[in-house]
């Protein structure tokens, strides 16, 4: 009882430095999730009574934490785009997800299993699940909240793919969780996870993803006004969007991620200026940050415990490689032919950042096939992690505020901002 009363007062505390610190840190080269980080890290140096932070030790409750805290982002990312879908509207993050993501995946794994010496699956594993941009921790190099306009073309690329790219990034971990289950992966093995985890999937994510979209967009706009829901309610329709479509979604066996996604997108093409978005994504930014929170101190707290022990020399340096040398180069190199150049697609190109998703996917395929060494698989993870948490939140200010500083936003007329 100590224990759990102790936590509750350091999550009140994280709550109040939750609604406090992005407003304090605006103007400064630092984001919270650093400090979250640090605080976390400093607790569990208290010889007080703290939770067991490791999610070696307890997987199926960091697999569900970062689960809840992911598919909610993802619905907020989604209600904040004021871009409409179009293929040539959204040609830069459409171009990060299906060819940058996988690039990057097949680069990092190689690396990893060829230099490293990581069993292939491990690599496979690593690669599927440290090449996404994470759409929890990416908030300052992404666009603002609904129908603030003014979205320029390197926020909007940033938050897109953050979305879009756990439908291209979960097919590889059940790749990966495939080869750790069998010696031998065989033809016949690839076939079905090309048929199955990829095609199916993906295709089932997108469909459940714009049917649960469209009923609940009917819900919302096309009810008649009289049994309208109440704008004090807004928030639980969000949350309602959130679930809905995730779970419908993967009942079905597709990717309940992408779904989360494609359903906010398909709810924000109705009714573009409704004041309904900005209720919604409000609720679902404080719900995130909330999630953020714990999830920061606990990652803080494992790290103090020894998560990062097991670290070698060479997982160090792959982490490094990663986040410094393979996604900036492999984003830079594809994204040409897109129309972004220079400056921004440097910012592109490099701030594919880390952070819960990937726990999220680690947690999740470790539960579901033997894996060899999964401390050192977590250590890697949370290294690489730690290192984009810091380096792009320090330079994420700076950098976004010289690209403002030489950019005058001007829409163009694929964009359909309206």
């Amino acid at each position: 009882m100590t224990s759990y009363n102790l936590w509750l007062v350091i999550l009140a505390v994280a709550i109040l430095a939750v609604a406090w610190l992005p407003s304090l840190l605006k103007d400064y080269p630092l984001s919270y999730p650093i400090l979250f980080v640090i605080a976390g890290w400093l607790l569990y140096q208290l010889p007080i009574p703290l939770p067991d932070p490791s999610p070696l030790q307890h997987p199926e409750l960091a697999t569900h934490l970062t689960e809840l805290c992911v598919i909610i982002a993802l619905t907020g990312t989604g209600l904040k785009i004021d871009r409409r879908f179009s293929l040539r509207g959204w040609r830069l993050p459409i171009r990060l997800v299906w060819l940058t993501m996988v690039v990057t995946i097949a680069v990092f794994s190689v690396v990893a299993w060829s230099w490293a010496g990581w069993p292939m699956a491990s690599a496979m594993l690593l690669a599927a699940g440290l090449a996404p941009t994470d759409p929890v921790l990416a908030g300052d190099v992404q666009v603002g909240d609904p129908n603030e306009g003014g979205e320029d073309s390197v926020r909007f690329a940033l938050t897109a793919e953050a979305g879009l790219n756990d439908g291209m990034a979960f097919p590889f971990v059940y790749l990966a969780v495939t080869m750790a289950q069998s010696a031998v992966t065989t033809t016949g093995e690839l076939t079905h996870w090309a048929v199955y985890d990829l095609a199916y999937r993906v295709g089932v994510g997108v469909l459940g993803g714009w049917l649960s979209g469209q009923l609940l967009s009917y819900l919302i706009f096309g009810l008649p006004q009289r049994i309208s829901i109440k704008t004090t309610a807004y928030g639980f329709v969000a949350l309602a969007v959130t679930l809905v479509s995730y779970g419908l979604t993967e009942l079905a066996h597709g990717y309940g991620f992408l779904a989360v996604f494609i359903a906010a997108i398909t709810i924000r093409s109705r009714e573009r200026t409704h004041e309904y978005h900005t209720y919604m994504h409000a609720f679902t930014d404080q719900i995130e940050r909330l999630l953020i929170a714990l999830l920061l101190l606990l990652f803080g707290g494992a790290i103090a415990e020894g998560m990062l022990l097991p670290l070698t020399w060479q997982d160090a340096v792959l982490g490094l490689l990663l986040v410094l040398i393979i996604r900036p180069l492999v984003g830079y190199v594809t994204l040409a032919g897109t129309g972004a150049q220079g400056l921004k697609r440097w910012i592109i190109a490099g701030f594919g950042i880390r952070g819960i998703g990937s726990l999220f996917y680690i947690s999740f395929a470790l539960s579901r096939a033997d894996f060899a060494n999964p401390a050192r698989i977590w250590a890697l993870t949370g290294f690489t992690i730690l290192i984009s948490v810091f380096l792009h939140g320090i330079l994420s200010t700076p950098v976004m505020k010289r690209l403002d500083r030489r950019t005058t936003y001007v829409p163009m007329p694929d964009e359909e901002v309206r």
